[in-house]
């Protein structure tokens, strides 16, 4: 017997762009004589819908296009599709499933048991257990066992009290699939190795892992699906960040591809932003970017991600100086710009800086120059990029990183204007990393650039350490307090546990941020800002 996976990028709640492209990879794969073929969880409806699950009828819209796909499935042809289910009992809440399809018919449907609750998921809010122990299924003589997701992520979990897998009865298999939407970050793989090295381990049997490919607001899902032997043996994998297909056979796991692909953590993360900013430029329906272009490395390092996402014809640059910046900062961004093949458009703040320093000044009675004047010109360039975003409908990229929201270093209205965030889950380590990476063939980024001390040129002879603790000690700190949630042990970390405490507000305000570790900004991380916790 021949397996597929159909490794694909749905649309959220576009059902009929996920379901031609369920149709057409069904028609793919069966044409490469495939008989079963999986697909991702929830696949027809997109991942994750959150609150678009109290609209019911989306969910009813999406059987309407699971009955159109079940007519155009071959003859002895078997398909695996994720959706979800309306609980006909009560009409809400819903199910997690899996629908076993074939020519005009749905065999059996399967229901996802372990519900995530924690970092970006909330699926418990709208979802309903299933029973693992109903997940057995059967075509011609092979016998199979389907997990959605999660189902799977109960070994060695201390969040989980309960491993649902230890409950089902241990019947011979000769294939355990799992249906994913497991968003990205750097140890992601690991982690799914060792879930699914244990569940082939308990049941004796090969596991094939099939996970979504796209983005979804601030969740990157990488794909990267794989089948593993019972010893826990990668036989193969699909690609990363990108759409990919395969065939199997089941008897002696001989397949089309046999690709087993390694890539470095840097290349990794700069895939991953590349795609966050594309699909989400895509499925909010923008054509067009442009960001302000300083002539340091964060801005840089998102133009270049940008041109990468959605080509240098679709991106503008805009160089926004006054006094404060120096003559070699707009000579690197405008080198820059020449090696993306993209144009930058220049205008002085100057004038309009000094005029509302002015007013300023004298209606508060201002007599030296403050913080008040560095911010007045953040929020200058940020009316000028939003007056762009609204004269060409583009989206303004924001080029803050985690180290830099961490302490609170934005400027609200300001830098911190925007509607996405692509490296604000980067250290600034990171940033410098994907620079390099940029430069491996050839002089993109400018050796100034990457070189220069970090600076907002908001005063004379400013240095972002005048503010803040040296990077390599910060990203340390940020990575220990933020992302694994440690207690704060070195001076540095206790000055920017501190620093997080106070500036909340300003991150509940920041633009989605795309999320590329396991604990980021944004909708998996719930402080509140009005508290006297002593930390």
């Amino acid at each position: 017997m021949r397996v597929a996976l159909a490794q694909i990028n749905s649309v959220l709640a576009d059902f009929d762009y996920n379901a031609n492209l369920i149709t057409e990879k069904i028609a793919e794969l069966h044409a490469k004589k495939a008989q079963l073929i999986v697909f991702p969880e929830a696949s027809l409806f997109g991942y994750h819908p959150f609150d678009l699950l109290e609209r019911k009828k989306l969910v009813l819209e999406q059987n309407k296009y699971l009955k159109k796909i079940l007519k155009t499935i071959p003859k002895d042809c078997y398909a695996l599709i994720g959706g979800f289910e309306v609980n006909k009992s009560i009409g809400r809440p819903f199910y997690n499933s899996a629908f076993l399809c074939t020519r005009n018919k749905i065999l059996k449907t399967f229901r996802k048991e372990l519900l995530p609750t924690g970092d970006v998921f909330d699926e418990a809010r709208f979802v309903e257990k299933g029973q693992l122990k109903n997940n057995f299924f059967q075509i011609g003589q092979h016998k199979f066992f389907l997990t959605i997701c999660e189902d799977i992520w109960a070994w060695g979990n201390k969040d989980y009290k309960i491993n649902p897998l230890k409950n089902v009865p241990r019947r011979k298999v000769d294939l355990v699939i799992n249906m994913s939407a497991s968003p990205f970050f750097l140890p992601k793989m690991e982690q799914r190795k060792f879930v699914t090295t244990k569940t082939a381990q308990h049941f004796k049997s090969p596991v094939l892992y099939v996970n979504l490919v796209g983005a979804q607001d601030e969740m990157i899902f990488d794909g990267r699906s794989f089948l593993i032997d019972p010893k826990g043996k990668i036989i193969f994998q699909q690609l990363a960040f990108e759409e990919d297909t395969n065939v199997f056979d089941l008897t002696n796991m001989d397949s089309w591809s046999k690709r087993k692909p390694t890539e470095r953590p840097v290349d990794l993360l700069r895939k991953s932003i590349v795609l966050g900013i594309k699909d989400y430029v895509a499925k909010t329906g923008f054509k067009q970017l442009h960001l302000g272009l300083s002539g340091g490395i964060d801005s840089a390092v998102v133009a270049a991600l940008a041109v990468d996402a959605v080509g240098p014809q679709n991106v503008a640059l805009f160089a926004l100086p006054t006094k404060f910046n120096q003559p070699e900062s707009y000579t690197a961004a405008n080198e820059l710009a020449k090696n993306l093949n993209c144009k930058l458009e220049v205008f002085s703040i100057q004038s309009i800086f000094d005029q509302m320093k002015k007013e300023i000044d004298t209606f508060f009675g201002i007599k030296e120059f403050s913080l008040v004047h560095e911010n007045l010109q953040s929020r200058i360039r940020g009316l000028f990029l939003m007056a762009y975003s609204n004269l060409k409908q583009s989206l303004l990229l924001t080029t803050g990183n985690k180290s830099e929201y961490a302490t609170g270093y934005a400027t609200m209205y300001g830098d911190m204007c925007g509607g996405l965030a692509p490296i604000g889950d980067l250290t600034k380590r990171q940033v410098y990393d994907i620079a390099k990476s940029y430069n491996v063939e050839g002089i993109i980024i400018p050796e100034f650039i990457i070189n220069r001390p970090p600076s907002a040129e908001l005063r004379p002879n400013q240095k972002d350490q005048d503010s803040l603790p040296e990077y390599d000690l910060l990203d340390k700190a940020v990575t220990q307090i933020v992302e694994h949630k440690k207690d704060a042990n070195t001076a540095t970390e206790k000055w920017l546990l501190q620093k997080l405490m106070i500036t909340e507000f300003k991150r509940w305000q920041a633009p989605p941020i795309l999320k590329v570790t396991e604990h980021s900004f944004g909708r998996g991380r719930r402080y509140p800002i009005a508290h006297r916790a002593k930390l």
